[in-house]
């Protein structure tokens, strides 16, 4: 693939997030291994990521993990903290072969435990998948 294709693949996956100009993406889970590309194209989108300290409400959580990163659950309450009601949280793993790879019963079991459904699964770059939760609607009239 050349690199206007690969920029381009890129691009529309930052589509596919949701991420619009002006949007707040706090980004949790950050180590060495994050798909760069991904974030670069995040970032042009919508600016700078905030981090877990932010005070702001955010619209989008980008949460990078991995199989020995602790307790799923709780990570994802901690993520639900800042969201804005109609917030997405995008919980990136590494995919299967891949070291820290995550398997789906462990995503399926956490997400409704943290009060979350998964939505979607897209391939999120050639290390990662990224699972779409969100709260259920009857949870969010409630928040």
């Amino acid at each position: 693939m050349n690199a206007t294709a690969g920029q381009a693949e890129v691009k529309s996956l930052a589509d596919r997030f949701g991420v619009e100009p002006g949007m707040v993406v706090m980004e949790m889970g950050y180590d060495d291994d994050v798909d760069q590309d991904l974030r670069d194209v995040l970032i042009d989108r919508c600016g700078d990521l905030v981090d877990e300290e932010t005070d702001e409400v955010v619209d989008v959580v980008l949460l990078w993990w991995r199989d020995d990163d602790g307790d799923l659950v709780e990570t994802l309450i901690d993520a639900l903290g800042p969201l804005a009601d109609n917030g997405v949280v995008w919980l990136l793993t590494p995919k299967a072969g891949r070291p820290g790879h995550v398997e789906p019963s462990d995503i399926n079991e956490s997400a409704p435990t943290a009060g979350l459904q998964q939505t979607s699964t897209v391939n999120a770059g050639k290390d990662w998948t990224a699972a779409r939760l969100v709260a259920p609607r009857a949870a969010r009239s409630r928040r």
